[in-house]
Order: C-alpha cells, then sequence, then structure tokens
C-alpha cells in the first residue's frame, strides 16, 4: 500500500513559536517581532496571527518567513523587513533609503502644532526622508502647504510615495535640495527638521541595527555632530519675521545649538525634552 504523500504545510503556530525562539535569543529583538514578520508574509494582523494557530501555512510562505526571520537575526531593523512604521497615529512605508522614523521625533509634531501660525501656512521640511514630518503636517494643519526636501533621489520618491498614500499629495511638494539651498526661505511660515546630528566619532556607540542598515547620509553630517545644524540654522536667517523653525537636536548638543542660533540671529522660545528627558526639540523664531 502507497504512503500519503508528506506534508507540504506546517501550522501557522508551529511556525510562530519557532520564529518566538528564534528571534527571542537575539539581544536586539523582541519575540512578538516573530509575529510582525509572520503577518508580513501572510498579509495579516498580528492579532489575525495569534488567533489562527492552527492555519496551514503553505511551503512557499513558511520559506519566506524564515528568510525573513534570517535577515532578523542578521540585524536588519523589523521596520525594513514589512516595509513601514508607525508615526504620529499613521503608517509609512520605509526602506532601507529612509531613516526609520522615531518617536521622540514626534515630539516635532507636537511643538509645531502647537505654534501660533498664520492661516494655511508654508512649511518646508528640511531632510524630508520617508516624508513623516511634511506629510503629517500636512494633514495636520488645515490648509498648510509643505515643501519637502531632500538630497537624496530615494528618500524623495519613497517621500512620494507616502505623499500619495495618506492623501497629502496635492499639499506636499517634493523638491531635490540640500537644506533649503534651493528655496527662497521669506516664502516661509515655518521650517521643520531632523537633520543628522550623530557625530561619526560616536559611530561605535550606535547599535549594529542603525549603523549598518539605515542611511549614513540621514545620521551622519559632514564634519562634526553639530554640523548640518549650525549650517541649517545659518541659512534659516533668511525667513521672514515672525516665521519659526522647530529642529531636532542630539544628545549634548543644547548649548551648540544655542550658539549657533545666536549667531543666525534666530531667537529660541522653547526646548522640548524627549521621553528619556533629554533635550531633544529646539524651537525658535526669526525676530
Amino acid at each position: 500500500m502507497q504512503g500519503s504523500p508528506p506534508s507540504t504545510a506546517v501550522s501557522l503556530g508551529e511556525l510562530l513559536r519557532e520564529g518566538r525562539r528564534q528571534v527571542g535569543a537575539a539581544p536586539f529583538a523582541a519575540p512578538r517581532e516573530a509575529a510582525l514578520l509572520l503577518g508580513k508574509v501572510l498579509q495579516l494582523s498580528e492579532a489575525q496571527v495569534l488567533a489562527r494557530d492552527e492555519q496551514p501555512v503553505q511551503a512557499a510562505a513558511a520559506a519566506r518567513y524564515r528568510q525573513l526571520v534570517a535577515r532578523r537575526l542578521r540585524g536588519e531593523p523589523v521596520a525594513y523587513l514589512v516595509g513601514e512604521k508607525e508615526f504620529y497615529g499613521r503608517v509609512f512605508a520605509v526602506d532601507s533609503r529612509v531613516l526609520i522614523p522615531r518617536p521622540e521625533t514626534e515630539h516635532l509634531v507636537e511643538a509645531a502644532l502647537a505654534l501660533s501660525l498664520p492661516p494655511a501656512p508654508r512649511i518646508l521640511d528640511a531632510g524630508t526622508g520617508s516624508g513623516c514630518l511634511a506629510v503629517t503636517l500636512a494633514l495636520e494643519l488645515a490648509g498648510a502647504r509643505v515643501v519637502a526636501a531632500d538630497l537624496s533621489p530615494g528618500a524623495l520618491a519613497c517621500a512620494a510615495a507616502n505623499a500619495r498614500r495618506l492623501g497629502a499629495a496635492g499639499r506636499v511638494a517634493l523638491l531635490a535640495s540640500d537644506l533649503a539651498a534651493a528655496l527662497a526661505l521669506d516664502r516661509f511660515d515655518l521650517v521643520v527638521s531632523n537633520p543628522p546630528y550623530v557625530d561619526r566619532a560616536e559611530a561605535a556607540t550606535l547599535s549594529p541595527e542603525v549603523c549598518n542598515f539605515e542611511p549614513h547620509l540621514a545620521l551622519f553630517p559632514p564634519g562634526s555632530g553639530d554640523a548640518t545644524l549650525a549650517r541649517l540654522l545659518a541659512e534659516c536667517a533668511r525667513l521672514r519675521p515672525r516665521a519659526a523653525v522647530v529642529v531636532e537636536i542630539g544628545w549634548g548638543q543644547l548649548e551648540a545649538a544655542r550658539r549657533h542660533a545666536a549667531a543666525a540671529g534666530l531667537e529660541v522660545t522653547a526646548v522640548r525634552h524627549d521621553y528619556a528627558g533629554v533635550p531633544r526639540v529646539l524651537e525658535l523664531r526669526r525676530p
């Protein structure tokens, strides 16, 4: 009597438990990431993955999942593996062309929304990356028009895709520019920016996830860690009177940022701290 053919499927629960064991053993990863990766392969939410323990998973899908787990174990960020990251309540597409949005960068949005801006403000996002700031402000501020500028063609393509996907394409204009170099800044009411601010001498202190996978153009400025910040604030001296600047700064850069602001004739109006109590967002105004 001929035996039954071997099974080509494994249960979802078995596959998930396998992934949790592997991912959970990595010091930089969390076991719940296994469900996110499996959901990516099967096009299921995390809740659906957890609720379908007995569902069979075909061999091809199981192989794709194991490949993602292997990449995660090599340190590749889970946001790149699933292709998205939540920011200010919206899901943004991300890949290795752009920095992964961080929770502390949401403080930039909070600061911008708390400003007294004119109706239909003109906003520049200098170094837009994924477009998370530009798109969020376009959607949160009624009538806002945002220019999203970046040096990287790949970042601009990612930002454009996010603007289209989230319904902000008509209010976000993409521009290839090194910070504000290509713009007449006296047309803007607000400049926001999360510039590169990690000193290259500190690269060894970054996790391999960040240093080995995220774009160095978005992490490391040329020169010292505050070099791009200094250049951006100097450019903001061209803003119209009473225009505002909201910028993210690195650890230990507050005093340097104050000096650069003073040199540019900008008034520091507030400093916001991140969730760890570190000065993270500087609010400035052109007198």
